[in-house]
């Protein structure tokens, strides 16, 4: 056993609420309140891990959350933490967003350089995690399975067009200096031009000016080309400029100066927007220098697509309603020989994943008697083709057909009829609305007895030309494979430098929802964070059965492999449906080893939910470990008196009693504290909360002795 050393200490410090400063193994000077006689007895613990009954608990660990930059320094933290704990647990640095770059390539260098450390110090390692929702590089798998992108021949598309063939003014106007009026014949055989009458040479050229306005904003790097025909009854140039609104000045000479002769000339230039000439939406032409009358016509302003025109191309969906996620089934009905018909439970959407829209038939008769329908306003474009896309299951083996129809006369196009099983298939479809009335699409099932279940379904337009570039969507199945490859190669990599020295490991954190705590977490209808990425919501419910089979593929053997959650001890069903998730991880050939449940408390928790949750886990008869432990007092540490400090020492005991209490010593894997230290302000985990068992300036607090009590006493 290791023995305090007495070292030098200085005689300031915060009042804080510690004994003296942890003298156990440390040679480092700390600073010590003057103001400690009733915490002198701290001074009289060796180190926290001394405590531990290794004869009676064999396989505890007595862990610490670290910084793994701190624990690399080898100062006061590395000290502290050698001299303590049995194990650390990297809080960022052995996760998917710390270790997979933009690339997609592995920078394993930091982990290498924690192994190495930890085993010097001959302190162990707890791998923490290799499949979580947070903390994730979401920019690169999401551009792993972005849609693939065909770019056509450049093009210039029509921003805005005058002809002035009729009287719309809409897109042209004037300030009160010029006059406008119409003049026939126009440039190139039109019927007629815009007059524009200077009456006066004016001290400055803006006093007369003509405006051609466009709809949206100029942005930087976009490059547009003016073309218009002009003449004046003498020869005059005039400078163009930018503005926002007609008269919000922006920019000189936007589009160049303009020559008019007294016969018609094409003019065309082309301007590239820089920060100066950005969030333009109108071209003003300066008429003011000479007295006369300008002429314009064929006006056009259009903007370069550097993708140009791809061809035929998919315009989107007729029908919004077709993931079911977000409305419901909203648009969607039906009728028919008693069918039913409505959403889903959770979960039984494609994949597993979410919600998916549902319709059963209780016997069959003729396949018109039973129909699923969404009305489709407008109706559809006479002589256009239009693709189908959806998936499909039912609880039986049976076919079912899809139509497009006119509720005037109930006649239809058909896409034909289809197989169902009860495996998700996907169908791509095609028909061409033959009538101008075609504004219903039906599903017709009235000869198949058994429930369908629907998903994903779309309905869209086959544009000829559709201009722009064809952008090409990863189907599900396709997602699914290249997000299950990148699992794998992470946990692969991660595995090929850790696993000989880390025997133990969070495979899957954090999988449970909170509203609804016997499903799965999901991204679909949320704001994702920058770091958030659902595997669950691409590799559907068994995305924990996949992980935890490559954990156990690539790590060792003998490797404990654990599912980790919070809010355990506050949702008592959160608890059970972790449980439930991990029996059917075991039962679909992942192997769960451990539960852990994270107890990031407070010192006014449910003691009696605390047990019921201890008792839960132990009636698994897996190993159980309280992985991230930390108690808050209810205020920040500028606040927090002694009596805080009293109730906080009582709950750390409480814990630790309880969890030697219950859980079998076999099925003891040990206890983490996530936070030795409080809580620092501007920390990203409960800032400013003196949640450890030191005070940031490594004073013991009472905390520090009601565990090491709790440690000894079991």
């Amino acid at each position: 056993m290791i023995r305090s050393k007495k070292v030098w200490i200085s005689a300031i410090a915060l009042w804080a609420l510690a004994s003296c400063a942890d003298e156990s193994k440390l040679l480092f000077e700390v600073e010590k309140s003057a103001r400690m006689a009733e915490l002198e007895y701290l001074r009289e613990y060796d180190v926290l891990k001394s405590y531990v009954n290794r004869n009676a608990n064999p396989n505890f660990k007595l862990g610490a959350g670290i910084s793994v930059s701190d624990f690399l320094k080898k100062e006061t933290d590395y000290s502290m933490l050698v001299s303590n704990f049995d194990e650390v647990v990297a809080g960022w640095e052995m996760k998917h967003g710390a270790v997979v770059q933009s690339d997609g390539s592995l920078n394993l260098g930091p982990v290498k350089s924690l192994v190495e450390a930890a085993r010097i110090a001959n302190i162990g390692i707890y791998g923490h995690t290799l499949c979580w929702h947070a903390n994730q590089n979401a920019t690169y798998l999401n551009k792993t399975i972005a849609p693939t992108i065909i770019t056509g021949e450049p093009t210039w598309d029509p921003v805005t067009t005058a002809d002035f063939e009729t009287d719309d003014q809409s897109n042209f106007t004037s300030n009160a200096g010029a006059q406008l009026s119409y003049s026939s014949p126009g440039a190139d055989a039109s019927d007629r031009a815009l007059k524009v009458t200077n009456p006066e040479v004016r001290t400055n050229n803006w006093e007369s000016q003509l405006f051609v306005t466009f709809p949206n904003e100029t942005q930087v790097g976009e490059k547009y080309k003016l073309t218009m025909y002009v003449r004046a009854d003498v020869a005059a140039t005039f400078p163009t400029q930018g503005h926002g609104e007609p008269g919000a000045f922006k920019h000189h000479g936007t589009f160049g100066d303009i020559s008019a002769t007294t016969t018609w000339t094409q003019y065309v230039a082309e301007a590239t927007i820089t920060d100066d000439t950005k969030q333009i939406k109108t071209i003003a032409f300066n008429l003011g220098s000479k007295a006369t009358n300008y002429y314009f016509d064929q006006i056009k302003l259009e903007k370069y697509n550097e993708m140009g025109g791809g061809g035929p191309s998919l315009e989107a969906s007729v029908i919004s309603n077709s993931d079911f996620e977000s409305g419901g089934g909203a648009g969607w009905m039906g009728w028919g020989n008693g069918s039913t018909r409505g959403i889903s439970t959770q979960g039984s959407g494609h994949n597993n994943v979410g919600y998916a829209y549902t319709f059963t038939n209780p016997s069959a008769v003729n396949f018109w008697e039973a129909q699923t329908a969404y009305d489709l306003s407008p109706a559809l474009q006479t002589g256009s083709t239009y693709v189908l896309n959806f998936k499909v299951k039912s609880n039986v083996a049976g076919t079912i057909r899809a139509e497009i129809q006119s509720t005037a006369d109930y006649s239809s196009d058909g896409f034909g009829t289809f197989a169902i099983s009860t495996e998700w298939k996907e169908y791509t479809l095609q028909t061409t609305a033959s009538k101008a009335d075609r504004n219903r699409f039906i599903f017709s099932f009235g000869d198949f007895a058994g429930t369908v279940y629907v998903d994903d379904v779309t309905l869209s337009r086959i544009n000829p030309d559709g201009g722009g570039a064809q952008v090409i969507e990863k189907t599900p199945e396709e997602k699914r494979e290249i997000i299950h490859n990148e699992l794998d190669r992470w946990i692969a990599g991660m595995m090929e430098v850790s696993k000989d020295y880390v025997k133990a490991w969070d495979v899957v954190n954090e999988p449970m929802d909170d509203g609804n705590p016997y499903e799965l977490k999901t991204g679909v209808g949320r704001e994702l964070a920058a770091d958030e990425f659902y595997w669950q919501d691409y590799l559907g419910k068994d995305y924990a059965v996949e992980a935890f089979k490559m954990a156990a593929h690539y790590g060792n053997t003998s490797d404990k492999l654990f599912i980790n959650d919070y809010n355990l001890e506050y949702n008592l069903d959160k608890c059970k449906g972790l449980i439930e998730y991990a029996e059917y991880i075991d039962s679909h050939g992942g192997r769960v080893d451990g539960i852990g449940t994270q107890m990031h408390i407070s010192t006014d928790s449910d003691k009696n939910k605390i047990i019921e949750m201890l008792e839960l886990l132990a009636a698994t008869g897996k190993l159980i470990k309280i992985s991230e432990l930390d108690i808050g007092v209810g205020v920040q540490t500028n606040d927090a008196t002694d009596e805080h400090y009293k109730a906080q020492a009582e709950m750390y005991k409480f814990v630790v009693q309880k969890y030697f209490e219950i859980i079998p010593a076999q099925q003891q894997y040990g206890i983490t504290l996530w936070s030795p230290k409080d809580s620092p302000t501007g920390s990203s985990w409960r800032a400013g909360e003196p949640i450890g068992v030191w005070t940031l300036g490594f004073n013991r607090k009472r905390a520090y002795g009601a565990v090491a009590d709790a440690l000894k006493e079991n």
